[in-house]
């Protein structure tokens, strides 16, 4: 179907406008000429594939009339600057996946169902100098926005790698620290409070000696999973190192972290491991301290929650200390 506008055509320049018309009609890229009211006065062929709108259905009708769901206040705004200011705008995928809810071209290889989408518009000045239409010029860049969210997406899991404790699925020790850290300077700052819980499993040596490596390996994986299950989602659990591990609770007070190492305590308590045909468990042994403002580092809050974890093995384990000094 030819494309057509609003325009008349002068006999001089028929066979110009006629390569005009055709080379619009081949580009890959969707184009719609618009009034100052949005009325529709030229419509590609991209646009007709794509909407199913038919050209002498979109010639001369309002934009947002044959597309009601699309942005109507950021769209008009964006238009009419262009308008007033006869400089062009653009519109990113970033900013907006789509103007227009078109399917995907190549949903396979580009890995959407939608097309994703960059807009230019461009003031065309009339024969007095003034702006007197705006061309917005539709690209599809689905494999482009595709790919760069596979990248980020590979990115994200690479960083979660080099931070996540392999066997247990919890942070690993170097980026719990870091988060320590950061909890530590946040709390100095403003004063809020915040407990630190440094637990490991009692006898784990011995556990390792008699039942082998492997099943010692199935606890430290439960162990894991417990607590990704009961860590609230501003807590931050970690493995210290070898059978110790630490969670920071931010904005709890020492009391409340003793209820909720006790809840965690009884819980792996009763937790039977079922490994070579034999059922297992494990107790652990926690101490608890709260952020002091007089610590200088971070080091000391752990060390505060060691001395606590000591007590409370030298108290005959598989409990719960806090240290409140």
């Amino acid at each position: 179907m030819p494309l057509q506008t609003l325009s008349s055509e002068s006999p001089d320049s028929t066979q110009r406008l006629h390569l005009l018309m055709q080379l619009l009609q081949t580009l890959d890229n969707g184009l719609i000429l618009l009034d100052e009211n949005y009325n529709v006065q030229l419509w590609n062929s991209f646009m007709e594939n794509h909407s199913g709108i038919p050209i002498s259905d979109a010639r001369d009708r309002n934009l947002f009339e044959l597309f009601p769901d699309l942005p109507r206040s950021w769209l008009t705004r964006k238009i009419d600057s262009v308008f007033k200011l006869q400089s062009r705008a653009f519109c990113t995928w970033e900013e907006h996946p789509r103007l227009f809810d078109f399917k995907s071209t190549r949903p396979l290889t580009g890995h959407s169902d939608k097309m994703y989408q960059n807009v230019t518009l461009i003031p065309l000045h009339g024969l007095n100098n003034t702006v007197s239409q705006v061309c917005l010029l539709i690209y599809d860049v689905t494999e482009i926005a595709t790919r760069k969210k596979e990248l980020e997406a590979a990115n994200d899991t690479l960083k979660l790698v080099s931070r996540t404790d392999k066997l247990t699925d919890v942070f690993n020790r170097g980026f719990w620290e870091e988060c320590l850290e950061q909890e530590f300077l946040r709390c100095k700052r403003s004063q809020r409070p915040a407990s630190l819980i440094m637990f490991d499993i009692d006898h784990f040596k011995t556990f390792n000696d008699t039942h082998g490596h492997q099943a010692g390996d199935e606890v430290l994986r439960v162990v894991g999973r417990l607590l990704k299950r009961f860590r609230r989602s501003t807590d931050t659990a970690g493995r210290y190192g070898g059978e110790e591990f630490g969670i920071i609770l931010p904005e709890t007070h020492i009391d409340q972290a003793l209820v909720y190492a006790e809840r965690l305590r009884k819980k792996l308590s009763d937790t039977v491991i079922e490994w070579e045909e034999k059922s297992l468990r494990v107790t652990i042994s926690l101490g608890i301290s709260t952020l002091n403002p007089d610590m200088n580092a971070y080091q000391e809050w752990i060390e505060k929650s060691d001395q606590a974890l000591y007590l409370a093995k030298k108290a005959g384990r598989n409990q719960s200390h806090a240290n409140r000094s």
